[in-house]
């Protein structure tokens, strides 16, 4: 199998005149845990059906673990598991009975299909619940089930098409938690369908931004922040009180301030800084905070405090999607 799980070339998705899926190119790692990220109606969930053979592209080309999706979509079937938004059950079947029929399914035989079943529903937590009947279950139990279910025919591949919707914040942290576990002892590749920036951050090694059909953007977040921020991939708030300038002398205190400025400019790494109401905004390549803090503190200034964050997929986000016309 070549070093990428999932390649997709000029795919490209219409019904009629619209172009739901518009050209896209995007190469996927094995072993990588990858976001596609995007409002609803961006395309993510039309890309995953043609990337399962569901629905045919009109044009481009797809490959899944080195098999034409679009030519021997049961071969591809058989190797991808597949957590829909909405997982379905036999509401009248129990856990345990849902998965020894999935795996029937994919003939395994009896005997292990009920050892496999009981170890996956260990393993996502279900063990308790093993003999309940599925119609029974709250949704995160479900999603769980269904984790499990896609896992039963020990696929090279997973994909998450929003698993985490309605779930309670308690619930969706497990949930990830639980994926990023199952993905470092099984070395599967994970491909995560979301709206939700924070659940996408939280577990993702790379994102693809989606919009209008069309892949924006996709990088890790050091990289994505760099492209769009100028190489100014931390900000630093500073807090500073003058008390100990001599307020009384005004042009001192500017005098003292301009200095301060100036010293702060020639660290290596700093890019901008903004004063507003006596804190100062430091835009930085780097975790500057150390030579920021020590500068300020030999200035004779008071720090009263100083903050520091990263750029996020938040600011890319909203960055990429202010004005996403200029970054197509």
């Amino acid at each position: 199998m070549s070093r990428n799980i999932i390649e997709l070339e000029e795919l490209t998705k219409k019904y009629g005149s619209v172009s739901v899926v518009d050209r896209l190119n995007l190469s996927i790692a094995k072993g990588e845990v990858f976001g596609l990220l995007g409002p609803n109606g961006a395309g993510k969930s039309t890309t995953i059906l043609m990337m399962l053979g569901l629905i045919e592209p009109t044009s481009g080309r797809i490959m899944v673990c080195d098999i034409d999706s679009t030519r021997n979509p049961i071969e591809v079937k058989k190797i991808v598991g597949y957590l829909p938004e909405d997982v379905r059950f036999y509401d009248d079947l129990t856990g345990l009975e849902n998965l020894i029929y999935t795996a029937r399914l994919n003939h395994i035989s009896v005997k292990e299909a009920d050892q496999k079943a009981r170890e996956l529903l260990e393993r996502v937590g279900m063990t308790e619940e093993a003999d309940k009947k599925a119609g029974k279950y709250s949704r995160g139990m479900r999603q769980r089930l269904g984790l499990a279910d896609v896992l039963i025919k020990d696929p090279h591949l997973i994909i998450l098409d929003e698993p985490t919707l309605g779930i309670d914040p308690r619930g969706v942290m497990e949930f990830l938690e639980l994926i990023l576990k199952l993905k470092k002892e099984q070395e599967l590749t994970v491909v995560l369908s979301s709206h939700n920036l924070h659940q996408v951050q939280k577990i993702c090694n790379r994102v693809g931004l989606f919009v209008n059909g069309k892949l924006l953007a996709e990088g890790d977040i050091s990289s994505l922040s760099q492209k769009l921020f100028s190489d100014e991939t931390f900000i630093i708030e500073a807090g500073i009180s003058l008390d100990s300038f001599d307020e009384a002398d005004s042009l001192k205190v500017a005098k003292n301030m301009d200095m301060l400025l100036e010293k702060l400019k020639n660290i290596r790494g700093v890019i901008s800084i903004n004063v507003r109401d006596n804190v100062l905004r430091i835009g930085c390549s780097g975790d500057l905070s150390p030579a920021i803090a020590k500068i300020i503190i030999d200035s004779g200034a008071g720090l009263s405090f100083l903050h520091k964050k990263e750029y996020g997929l938040d600011e890319i986000y909203n960055r990429y999607f202010e004005g996403d016309a200029n970054h197509e």
